[in-house]
């Protein structure tokens, strides 16, 4: 609660009624990874390049992408990459249930926040990243994407890889790595994503809290979190870019080695080369939250058990 008494009522696992929570979660999740996944395949592409060898930027990668290989192109590997539907559910389940636990010995939002988004994105990745490695290198595979990676697959013209590929992608990663090259970058995954998440969920709240202290009375709390998501997408995304980078480079390239990959890219691009990819990141980053967060707090509101909707949807 803020110095002025008023504060955003936070719906918590208890509240909701999980058959309706779990069903709407997996449309919304559907619509929101198609929504980014333009962006996705952008910055996957601008973080594997050497140098600017093939895109300048984001916006050069978009118009190229679309030029080259049309619309289908900037969906290359979405169907696999949709798989990672189970690693979302696992994710917001996680993270209610250890904000239910730690509750038990402490009332700081702050620290339940900070906890959960730590646990939800350990699970999370568990299940995630076999999908992420073969679905990147889905991504960049297109007419203009050059010598990028280890497996160059021929693309049919103007056209998105078919679905069969990822057949192929799957047997040449378990040929050249065995079933441990479905990890390859598990521990880089870990220390992007457990740091990202949590730092974002801490931020959203106090951005929340800091915005309803300053906001006219009877504005949305909808309104506000809006506002906040972002605003800590990009605290969190700046943040954790760096291990990002690393992280494709590792599962794209096939290499071992954090601290290897951290120094080969420092002797190629010099610290510049950890920012590659951030633009598309943070240009991403606005609307993807902002249709994330009202799409998650509006699915909790309408996921609530019958006896508490008066009482909880503010």
């Amino acid at each position: 609660m803020n110095a002025d008494g008023r504060s955003v009522r936070i719906i918590e696992w208890e509240d909701l009624d999980k058959r309706k929570f779990f069903t709407l979660g997996i449309v919304m999740t559907l619509a929101i990874r198609a929504t980014v996944y333009p962006a996705s395949l952008i910055r996957t592409r601008l973080q594997v390049q050497k140098g600017k060898s093939v895109y300048k930027g984001t916006a050069d990668a978009f118009a190229k992408i679309a030029r080259a290989e049309g619309a289908r192109g900037l969906y290359r590997g979405f169907l696999v990459n949709a798989l990672t539907i189970v690693s979302g559910q696992a994710y917001v389940t996680t993270y209610e249930l250890a904000r239910q636990y730690v509750s038990r010995f402490s009332d700081s939002n702050a620290l339940k926040s900070l906890v959960a988004g730590g646990c939800a994105s350990l699970v999370a990745q568990s299940i995630t990243v076999p999908i992420d490695v073969i679905s990147q290198h889905l991504m960049i595979q297109g007419k203009d994407s050059g010598a990028m990676g280890r497996f160059h697959l021929c693309a049919t013209e103007g056209s998105a890889l078919p679905l069969g590929r990822w057949r192929i992608v799957a047997a040449e990663i378990l040929r050249a790595d065995g079933p441990a090259g479905f990890y390859r970058g598990y521990t880089a995954s870990l220390l992007t994503y457990i740091p990202n998440s949590a730092v974002w969920w801490p931020f959203y709240h106090a951005y929340t809290e800091q915005l309803a202290s300053v906001a006219p009375e009877g504005c949305p709390s909808l309104a506000l979190q809006a506002v906040a998501g972002p605003l800590a997408a990009l605290t969190a995304n700046t943040v954790t870019n760096p291990m990002d980078v690393v992280r494709t480079r590792i599962q794209v390239e096939g290499k071992s080695s954090i601290v290897g990959t951290v120094r080969q890219l420092l002797a190629e691009e010099g610290a510049w080369g950890f920012t590659k990819g951030l633009s598309a990141r943070l240009i991403s980053s606005v609307p993807t939250t902002v249709v994330i967060v009202v799409g998650y707090e509006t699915l909790k509101k309408l996921s609530l058990r019958a006896e508490l909707i008066d009482s909880r949807c503010l």
